[in-house]
């Protein structure tokens, strides 16, 4: 998963005074939304009525819920305002820039056009849903709320077409061109006896979509725009891919993502990642392999909480990939190992992917949360051993471990050690659900980062940090909601229940099936980007993990860890192509050396998917 290239700062003139005031607008209204979800989750921690303190709101839980959409569609706008909405455009690494201009035109108009439909769709939602009045908590009308769905598509879809050429004439080409495509499509939709049925047209429609999506479209274009296809070529109402949005977006449990990634970037952002790497060199430094343990205990911290590993690479790997080399670590074991070691943290509780996945797999978030934990604890074992096999030997004071150093690395990074165990404590302990533990999480790193290291400021630092967060939920919020429409008409259609039984009929082993599972698995991680893989391909594959009796946990974990593996697999795993642009090296420099991280951790998917009890052992605990 990457994101579309930002223009050239050449090409930018100075923005006029309505833009620059309509983007802090936008940024404000977004810091305000996490700002707001924050502290009414807070303030619905139950702690308060035990000490009978009256701060929890009626209705609390319903007003997150609907400032998660909120979010989902602000942080939206800034991403299609920024030219950083998610897409796969490593495809488009090896054109030559003239071909580029024109693929960058063909997929903004594809995009333009998909966009303006999910933006009539969710507008037919709105106004069918205001006729029933509903209300949410403070009296506020729900479809006031919902309205943010047409809204900010419609302002995303003018956004993509402004960013799809540089000059006035294209854009105007570009929009003419749009426009024709929309009405075409509409007119063959609306007609009685169209020269076309619609039904005639679906796939010469998915080849250009997929063509765009190839070429830079966003991830959301192509998972609502395949969505939007299948019910128009079908003559069912499209309406129905906004209300599924709406219906994925608000579920109760999604709110602890904008939440926990709010918490890992204010960490991110600050000075948090120099005092854990510092702590984990003072306590692992005199140690054969030391600087490779600090590497990955550092990377899987950091993915933990801020659940993409892409964001580990960027922000880790210029503070480690140093620390490696002056450990004499070969350049290209370093650079293997950096880049695999920020795939590490997806099994790691409150990692993002382990809430989606306990969502759409309807699985207890905290019996995720167990699953994940020896999973993801052999993962970042099988790579220090790794790190600590390709280290070279200890010289002179290298041996020399210093305790004064080491308590003192300990106390500088206090705040940050403590971050983990909250929501742990609080969920496992009983003393909060998930959604006010992430609130409590959130509020945590906020004030320490803020008041207490004082590395966040309050005028430029953190509005930046907040915006930025917002805006990488918002385009993992646009994937999970029109990828919902889409996994929707596929269970209508039965086809996850055709899959098990074919599957059942042509595979007979259960090895057999999982080894086929896991090659699929680490195909559709190099792929797509793990949450929208998450959305479409989970409800395909648990019918067929029921056929074989395979546990929703121990398929959860496969899955997650094979995705893992994903990304680093060539040739477009997507921490190849962040690793490369990082480090200034090609991206085939970077497969060969990541080679044999792979192997390593294709060990552990192959140990984690064929004993079972590594992952189900912690949840049979607890759940007795």
């Amino acid at each position: 998963m990457s994101e579309l290239p930002q223009p050239d700062s050449t090409d930018q003139a100075p923005k006029p005074a309505f833009f620059v005031w309509l983007h802090r607008g936008e940024n404000l209204l977004l810091i305000a939304a996490l700002a707001a979800m924050m502290l009414l989750g807070v303030a619905d921690l139950e702690i308060w009525e035990k000490l009978k303190i009256p701060i929890r709101i009626a209705g609390a839980d319903s007003l997150i819920k609907h400032l998660t959409l909120i979010v989902g569609m602000l942080g939206g706008l800034v991403a299609a305002r920024e030219c950083r909405l998610l897409s796969i455009s490593s495809f488009t690494q090896f054109l030559p820039e003239k071909t580029k201009r024109w693929t960058t035109l063909f997929s903004g108009i594809v995009a333009t056009v998909v966009t303006v439909y999910l933006a009539t769709a969710g507008f037919l939602f709105v106004y069918s849903e205001r006729e029933f009045g509903d209300v949410m908590a403070l009296n506020i009308p729900i479809w006031w709320v919902q309205a943010f769905i047409p809204i900010g598509f419609g302002f995303i879809a003018v956004r993509v077409l402004w960013h799809s050429a540089k000059t006035w004439q294209w854009r105007l080409i570009a929009f003419a061109a749009a426009a024709i495509a929309a009405g075409l499509a509409a007119w063959i939709g609306m007609a009685e006896k169209p020269a076309l049925a619609p039904g005639s047209l679906v796939l010469p429609f998915v080849i250009v979509l997929a063509a765009a999506t190839l070429l830079g479209a966003p991830i959301f274009v192509a998972l609502g725009g395949l969505a939007l296809i299948l019910f128009w070529g079908q003559g069912d109402p499209i309406a129905s891919i906004p209300l599924d949005h709406y219906d994925q977006v608000t579920n109760p449990l999604l709110a602890t993502l904008p939440l926990f990634t709010l918490a890992g970037y204010l960490l991110a952002e600050s000075n948090a990642s120099k005092r854990l790497v510092h702590f984990f060199t003072a306590w692992t430094g005199f140690i054969r392999g030391g600087p490779a343990i600090v590497t990955v205990l550092a990377c899987a911290f950091f993915t933990t909480f801020t659940g993409g590993s892409g964001v580990t690479i960027l922000a880790l790997g210029g503070l480690l990939m140093p620390v490696l080399i002056a450990a004499r670590y070969e350049e290209e074991t370093a650079l293997g190992l950096m880049t695999g070691a920020g795939s590490l943290g997806i099994l790691f509780p409150p990692c993002l992917p382990l809430i989606i996945y306990s969502i759409i797999g309807g699985v207890s978030m905290d019996q995720m949360f167990l699953g994940g934990l020896i999973p993801g604890l052999l993962m970042v074992g099988l790579t220090v051993a790794f790190g600590v096999w390709k280290a070279p030997a200890l010289i002179g004071d290298e041996r020399r471990f210093h305790f004064q150093d080491a308590l003192k690395a300990t106390w500088e990074a206090k705040w940050e050690l403590v971050l983990p165990f909250i929501p742990l404590v609080l969920i496992f302990g009983g003393f909060a659900l998930p959604v006010p533990a992430a609130a409590a999480t959130a509020l945590y790193a906020f004030i320490t980062q803020t008041i207490i290291h004082r590395e966040l400021k309050f005028t430029s630092s953190l509005p930046k940090t907040m915006t930025e967060c917002g805006l990488l939920i918002g385009g993992v919020l646009l994937i999970l909601g029109t990828a919902m429409g889409l996994t929707n008409y596929l269970i209508t259609e039965h086809i996850p229940d055709s899959a098990a039984t074919w599957i059942q009929s042509s595979i007979q082993s259960k090895i057999l099936f999982l080894l086929v599972l896991n090659i699929f698995l680490i195909l559709v991680g190099c792929m797509m980007d793990i949450f929208s893989a998450i959305i479409v391909i989970v409800p395909l594959i648990l019918p067929m993990a029921e056929v074989f009796a395979i546990h929703p946990i121990h398929m959860g974990i496969i899955f997650l860890a094979n995705l893992e593996l994903g990304y680093l697999t060539p040739p477009v795993g997507m921490n190849l192509f962040l690793s490369s642009y990082r480090f200034d090296k090609p991206v085939m420099h970077v497969a060969r050396a990541t080679l044999p991280m792979l192997f390593v951790l294709l060990i552990g998917v192959l140990l984690i998917t064929y004993i079972p009890a590594i992952t189900m052992w912690l949840p049979g605990l607890f759940n007795d």
